[in-house]
């Protein structure tokens, strides 16, 4: 993961996209005015559900060219 920003905002569901190769989901998100995409098979896109229209903390990085979400946490 190159380029990791930090922002702070409320987390929207913007599309679930296809899911991996593995059959994990994935969603493309938007918070701050970005708009990311889970990393594949990772464990939190099982937990997204929780963050929705919440004030989140991310990190979102550059990963093969797109932006993608590199951790969260809540801050309310």
């Amino acid at each position: 993961m190159k380029n990791v920003t930090s922002h702070i905002g409320t987390l929207k569901f913007i599309k679930r996209m296809k899911n991996s190769l593995n059959g994990n989901p994935q969603f493309l998100l938007q918070c701050d005015g970005y708009r990311f995409r889970t990393q594949a098979n990772t464990a939190v896109a099982y937990q997204i559900t929780n963050y929705l229209d919440r004030l989140v903390q991310v990190h979102i990085g550059t990963h093969r060219g797109c932006l993608t979400l590199d951790a969260i946490w809540l801050t309310d």
